[in-house]
């Protein structure tokens, strides 16, 4: 039976359900209220932490799919009137636009960022992580924070390398890349933009003057067969977009899956007779504890029923990925973390024409770096000195710091 029409009998409640009232514990741990819009209906208005206004929000998986593929909800938030700020450089990428736009912007990538290309990273993956490692058990304390010595500089070393922008400022990078995702607030939200756009238009510059064998270098040169070609702009957009995107849900799959190891002990212990379930364990992570909590917006582009829900022209809308992913109708026993689980079906990387470009590249990222940790720390096990702190926000999903000690 179609979804749309199944749920047309019960009307979704449209209270507006104040998430930034549920405070630090909704960012530590929002499964629970997923859990409670879940059993209630497939979408509900809300009211997102540091917004004034209402959006919709989708929690259910088959719900969620269907709003990901439907061409009548659009990712350009210029023509949606929501925002009427002027768009950057950095705005001109995929992520942000709807065919025919988007599929010109895909088209042209899809022509460098290819299978071969990324199968050809696979060993130098396993060289970084390998030396990373070395460096992190090199200390005599043998402790670390993993997302410091593992989780951020592998991702970001691989995709810096895959652009060819080895001598990157990865530390400031980091700082304007977080900011952007998970925003502490307006003003530097706005520095970080500023400064990211103001440092990627030079680096393509200098890239220009002195083209490589890399993937930014191929994007500045590719063409398709009637000659187009990325505009200045555009290419400031999609250097953002791979740079931030490539390493940002990264640095979250890593983290997120050593954790929920860690915290699983029989699970963890199941890998480590069988290494051959790390693919597994990553794709389980995915569905268990998405590094991407919720989708980047859409907005309706005519007024509309969908599921239950009546949107007028413009509302905003976002599908919880992570919610979707702990959704009992497409999981059994959802709640629970499984590496010998069959996690197809997840949303983390998106569904229709904008699944992410990327996906296998962080899965190989994060199958290599998991078991060379545990291989390597054979008693791993978390710090519990210091509390876990969650990045804030409602897009990326992850810790700030992730505290791990082993036997030296």
């Amino acid at each position: 039976m179609n979804v749309n029409a199944a749920r047309e009998e019960t009307r979704t409640d449209e209270t507006v359900v104040d998430l930034a009232a549920y405070g630090a514990r909704f960012v530590e741990n929002p499964y629970p209220v997923y859990a409670e819009l879940r059993a209630k209906g497939p979408v509900h208005r809300v009211r997102l932490p540091g917004q004034e206004r209402d959006w919709w929000l989708v929690v259910r998986n088959e719900e969620g799919r269907l709003l990901l593929a439907d061409a009548r909800f659009s990712k350009d938030w210029r023509s949606s009137g929501v925002w009427p700020a002027d768009a950057l450089p950095i705005n001109e990428n995929m992520i942000e636009s709807d065919p025919p736009k988007h599929t010109r912007l895909r088209a042209l990538v899809t022509r460098e960022f290819t299978s071969r290309r990324i199968e050809a990273l696979a060993p130098r993956v396993h060289e970084l992580t390998a030396d990373l490692l070395d460096s992190m058990t090199a200390g005599p304390d043998a402790r670390a924070d993993l997302v410091a010595a593992l989780s951020f500089p592998l991702s970001m070393s691989v995709i810096c390398e895959l652009l060819g922008v080895p001598d990157l400022d990865r530390q400031s990078f980091k700082v304007w890349s977080n900011e952007i995702v998970a925003s502490t607030s307006p003003e530097a939200t706005v520095a970080a933009v500023q400064a990211v756009t103001a440092y990627l238009t030079g680096l393509i510059e200098q890239k220009r003057a002195e083209p490589g064998d890399d993937l930014l270098s191929a994007l500045l040169r590719t063409t398709d067969e009637e000659g187009d070609r990325l505009s200045p702009d555009e290419l400031v957009g999609m250097a953002f977009l791979l740079l931030a995107a490539g390493h940002e849900t990264t640095v979250g799959l890593i983290s997120n899956t050593v954790l929920a190891l860690l915290r699983h002990p029989d699970q963890l212990a199941l890998l480590r007779s069988d290494y051959s379930l790390a693919g597994n364990a990553v794709e389980e992570t995915l569905r268990y504890d998405s590094p991407v909590e919720n989708s980047t917006y859409r907005f309706a582009t005519e007024d509309m029923d969908f599921c239950g829900a009546r949107f007028e022209k413009g509302d905003p809308v976002l599908v919880s990925l992570a919610s979707a992913g702990r959704d009992a109708e497409r999981f059994e026993d959802a709640d629970r973390f499984d590496i010998t689980r069959t996690a197809r079906g997840h949303l983390t990387f998106g569904h229709g024409i904008h699944y992410c470009l990327g996906a296998p590249l962080a899965r190989l990222e994060a199958r290599v770096a998991v078991r060379a940790l545990l291989e390597r720390c054979p008693e791993l096990r978390l710090d519990t000195s210091e509390p876990l702190v969650y990045l804030p926000g409602m897009l990326v999903r992850g810790v700030r710091r992730l505290p791990v000690r082993w036997t030296a």
